[in-house]
Formats: structure tokens, sequence, C-alpha cells
């Protein structure tokens, strides 16, 4: 498999309007390892190689557990995670899924107690924007290093 097109150089304002999502999710009050894990859940969902080595790489240089990053593609089944991450990721699944979930009310019930409403729109911003990056890289083929 090789690179189709390297998005960063062909459409730098693309690229600027996403970052503008980054930005927001940066200032946002979500800790960052639950960042991560949103992150790295996400594009393991999409099958993105690049976000998900990159996000595995990202979290753990940023002290996350080996134990847990091995274990989130089965997080339902292990007691390593939060109440407060454990809802993230469901809301994350559901949101990725969107098309098969469309956001089930008893998903967003398991939410909506473990954030602010400002947390959960940074939440949910974050997850719109990792499923973005996650399609430009998929769609254009970016690779690992």
């Amino acid at each position: 498999m090789s690179e189709r097109l390297d998005f960063y150089k062909s459409n730098p304002d693309a690229i600027k309007a996403m970052m503008g999502l980054e930005q927001r999710i940066g200032k946002s009050g979500l800790e960052k390892s639950l960042v991560d894990l949103v992150r790295l859940r996400a594009s393991q969902i999409n099958g993105c190689a690049y976000c998900v080595d990159m996000h595995a790489s990202d979290a753990r240089k940023a002290g996350e557990n080996e134990r847990r990053l091995a274990t989130l593609c089965v997080w339902r089944e292990t007691t390593f995670f939060t109440d407060r991450e454990r809802a993230a990721l469901e809301w994350t699944e559901a949101l990725t899924l969107i098309a098969q979930s469309h956001a089930p009310d008893s998903v967003w019930e398991a939410v909506q107690p473990h954030f602010s409403p400002e947390e959960l729109t940074d939440l949910t911003l974050l997850i719109v924007a990792i499923n973005g990056w996650n399609r430009f890289a998929i769609a254009f083929r970016k690779l690992p290093a």
C-alpha cells in the first residue's frame, strides 16, 4: 500500500480547519488520558492504522498503562477503566458507529451523569474530530512511519 495523497500539503486550509477543532479540544477540561483513550478507541473501530499507531504512542508517552492500552478494544470485559472513562468509551462507540447505533437513549443516559453539558459538547467534538482525522488518513492511505 502506498500513500495516495499528502493531505497536509495538498490543502493547508482544510487542515487548518481541522486544527481549529484540535485547538478547542486542547482548551477543554477533558483529561488528557481520556482524550487519548477516545482517540485510540475510535481509530481502532475505524481501522485507521496510522491513527492507532500515533494515539497508542502518544498515550504511552503520556504515561498510560500498557495493560489498559492492550485491553481498550475489550474495555467492557475489564475493570481497568473508571466509570467516567467507560461512559466516554460507550459514547465514542455509539457516535463512531452512528449509522448503526443512532446514538441510543440508553447510551445518552449512561454518559450524561459523568460529564457536564460543556464537557459533553467537548467530548462529542473530540469524537467528531478523530472520526474526521481517521477518514482523512484512511482515504488518502496515510501510513505509520
